[in-house]
């Protein structure tokens, strides 16, 4: 069979039109071999029928066995998998871009695998080519999967439009894949990321707690929190904090840094954060400082709703008046911080009790 030709791209500096050539090749249905960080693969057009028969009968790989589909971005996740868990967004918040691939609900029928490829080539060409793309590595199945173009021309050179050489890959081992449609995360194939790893990830509960500006009471009580943990000896719980309002990268503030540290929590260091939809998407818990604060953040994601709760109303402390907000000290007295302090202290060690 004749060989297809074969573009060489720099992974480095990958040149436009080259990419636009094998971009243009797979959005018409054409077969292209194409590099990942991984073992070299084949991209095909998920939409169109013909390029998928061709791919199965180079595949020699039965029907009911689908094809993985490679994302150029974390967000396009949403647009083909639904009911995505917490523990999928660890993952792919750990990992991708990367050698893992996970498979969710898919948001027809069915499930489907999807993975963000570490590398910039095929990231570009995936873009670029504007479809959804499935991408198996370039071999039949049960022999070796190539770790260079030229094995895969070796392989199955004849049988495709075009091909793509950017050097030997990087990982040279294919993705580790985890099957997220039941309750408990299952490890389908230990690949470049380790068993060990990746149930580390999974199963690591994370803790986030939010308040406006992220630098007084979210921090009061990550700090808090964190300390408790540690003397607990609890090493499979992670803590954060995060603001609803104003920029990133401030410090805390004086007043909390002093009170802090006559407790040794040293938060010299913090410097404060915008809370995203992604830091939601993966905690699994949520404490908020007051009650404007959880509606901002089920305005902005609002699967989250059964996640997020009041501190001191999952701590189940009592308040007179029934307001469980805990106020902002911003602009307040020390002696009112020391007792924003006291409030807070008394509601986390709570939490960390329960969990």
């Amino acid at each position: 069979m004749k060989q297809p030709e074969v573009l060489v791209i720099s992974s480095g500096h990958p040149e436009e039109p080259l990419v636009k050539q094998a971009a243009d090749v797979i959005a018409k249905g054409g077969l292209v071999i194409i590099p990942t960080e991984t073992v070299y693969g084949i991209a095909a057009n998920m939409l169109n029928t013909e390029a998928l028969e061709r791919l199965y009968a180079i595949k020699n790989r039965p029907h009911d066995k689908p094809f993985s589909l490679h994302i150029s971005s974390k967000e396009e996740v949403e647009e083909f998998a639904k009911d995505i868990p917490v523990a999928a967004y660890k993952l792919i918040d750990a990992f991708w871009p990367g050698p893992l691939t996970v498979i969710l609900r898919a948001k027809d029928k069915g499930t489907i695998g999807i993975r963000m490829p570490d590398h910039e080539v095929a990231l570009r060409i995936i873009a670029m080519a504007g479809v959804p793309v499935v991408c198996p590595s370039a071999n039949i199945s049960g022999e070796p999967a190539p770790v260079d173009c030229q094995a895969a021309l070796d392989a199955i050179g004849g049988m495709v439009d075009l091909a793509v050489d950017s050097g030997k890959a990087r990982v040279a081992r294919e993705s580790s894949i985890v099957d997220l449609t039941e309750p408990e995360p299952a490890i389908v194939r230990e690949g470049a990321i380790s068993r060990k790893e990746l149930e580390r990830v999974a199963n690591t509960k994370l803790v986030l707690f939010v308040c406006t500006g992220n630098s007084c009471r979210s921090v009061m009580a990550q700090g808090i929190l964190a300390k408790k943990l540690k003397e607990a000896g609890k090493k499979d719980i992670e803590v954060s904090s995060a603001g609803v309002m104003f920029a990133s990268g401030f410090g805390a503030t004086e007043e909390t840094r002093r009170i802090l540290s006559q407790e040794g929590i040293d938060v010299s260091a913090h410097r404060s954060r915008k809370v995203t939809p992604e830091m939601l998407k993966k905690s699994d818990l949520i404490l908020v400082m007051e009650r404007l604060h959880e509606e901002r953040l089920l305005q902005m994601v609002p699967e989250v709703k059964k996640r997020v709760f009041l501190l001191r109303e999952f701590a189940k402390i009592n308040s007179r008046s029934n307001n469980m907000d805990i106020d902002d000290p911003i602009g307040r007295p020390l002696e009112f911080y020391q007792e924003t302090y006291e409030t807070i202290k008394e509601a986390v060690e709570r939490v960390a009790e329960i969990l």
